[in-house]
């Protein structure tokens, strides 16, 4: 059985980075470093007081520490690792760019004011979630020991079951929202025949390889304008196989 050490060292880097973050970041708060207050998403400070740290720091505060904060963690260490090791496994930049990418449009969706929250490290996780349970929508999950469903309805589930513990609904539907948005732009409008408009770009990928952060993609003899084959009655897109109507 591996130390906590090994395990901490085993951890795929984008979600060790991100984990860590959202450790340090309550951890701190807990020492009296700061207030949340002065790191939550209040736009008119970005834009009037010029607190352009807002828009960053707000995506790493998970909360005080208590049983929801740890639920959010160890969604982060199950869900991101199994992301990272399984369909972004060799792609780095491609999983650094879905974070990007997500905390942008949190971003974007929290400027709307009915679905404004004051932090969104939340709804990120719940993003990471839902991209999950798309990825491996069959897998058989068991929750609190009481009810047994497919990885596909894990994210309505868990808001559901938020809602009845009393916890915002905002923030779990953010990250639903953001999660299908990417997972639309770069799995189903591509597989339904539609173009890739959400590549990640080049500068993501110089950093990840100035860096040297996680591992290199292998290079593919598929055209690279052309991410998916036929496979018998499905297609193969990003190395899984998905089956085609029918």
């Amino acid at each position: 059985m591996s130390s906590p050490a090994e395990f901490y060292h085993s951890l795929p880097p984008i979600t060790k980075a991100y984990g860590t973050v959202c450790l340090l970041a309550t951890a701190t708060y807990h020492l009296g470093l700061y207030h949340p207050i002065h790191i939550a998403l209040l736009y008119e400070r970005v834009f009037y007081g010029f607190q352009v740290w807002r828009l960053f720091t707000n995506l790493f505060f998970l909360g005080p520490f208590s049983i929801n904060f740890g639920i959010r963690l160890l969604m982060i260490v199950r869900y991101g690792v199994q992301l990272e090791k399984g369909p972004f496994e060799r792609r780095t930049a491609d999983f650094l760019w879905m974070m990007i990418f997500g905390s942008f449009a949190l971003l974007v969706l929290s400027a709307i004011p009915f679905l404004w929250s004051p932090f969104l490290a939340v709804p990120l996780v719940f993003m990471l979630l839902y991209i999950w349970s798309r990825e491996f929508p069959n897998a058989q999950i068991n929750i609190y020991g009481l009810v047994a469903l497919k990885a596909f309805y894990l994210p309505w589930a868990m808001l559901a079951l938020d809602v009845i513990f009393g916890s915002p609904l905002i923030p779990d539907l953010l990250g639903i929202i953001a999660g299908h948005l990417y997972y639309f732009l770069t799995v189903l409008h591509p597989l339904a025949g539609g173009k890739n408009i959400l590549k990640t770009p080049m500068w993501v990928r110089k950093l990840v390889g100035r860096w040297r952060i996680g591992m290199q993609p292998i290079n593919r003899a598929q055209p690279a304008n052309n991410p998916q084959q036929e496979s018998g009655s499905g297609v193969v897109f990003r190395g899984r196989s998905y089956r085609l109507g029918g």
